[in-house]
């Protein structure tokens, strides 16, 4: 069995989910969010998400990680953004020896919903009926489909250490 943390990253909020997953069968484990606010300085963000994602995954001890790839805004400022937040959450894989699959949105949407061009709450809906997970935050719901992705598509592209 493997247990999957799915994470949609950003600097706002970095969303969060866990599955177990046995070949066959998904089963709900737990979601959240990681919030971090506006006013505080950049490095104070980052370390928090970094530091909150090592206490998840310390205390649910996954054995794999999703997370969804970078995507290009209008605003290259948000992209860059967005790409620091990410980059916090690879980093924490890394330092705790866990390897991370990286899915497009398009590729995420796909194999939740069956439309890459689904919207936020589409997904929401499909992740609550896959998993019997009562009502999910759009982030956590956009992290449980990451999961959900890697589940089912770790046979291709788990990284080997």
């Amino acid at each position: 069995m493997s247990r999957i943390l799915g994470i949609d990253p950003g600097l706002h909020i970095t969303g969060w989910g866990i599955v177990d997953f046995d070949e066959f069968h998904l089963r709900y484990v737990a979601h959240g969010t990681i919030t971090t606010l506006p006013s505080e300085n950049i490095g104070s963000r980052l370390s928090n998400i970094f530091k909150m994602l090592s206490n998840i995954i310390e205390e649910y001890s996954p054995t794999e990680i999703g997370i969804e790839d970078v995507f290009v805004n209008k605003n290259p400022f948000s992209s860059l953004k967005l790409g620091m937040a990410r980059g916090a959450a690879i980093c924490c894989a890394g330092v705790l020896g866990l390897s991370i699959c990286e899915y497009t949105p398009n590729k995420i949407k796909k194999s939740v919903v069956g439309t890459g061009h689904a919207t936020k709450e589409q997904i929401s809906i499909m992740v609550q009926k896959l998993l019997n997970c009562g009502n999910v935050k759009l982030d956590a719901a956009d992290a449980l489909a990451v999961a959900i992705c890697h589940a089912h598509h770790k046979t291709f592209f788990v990284e080997k250490r």
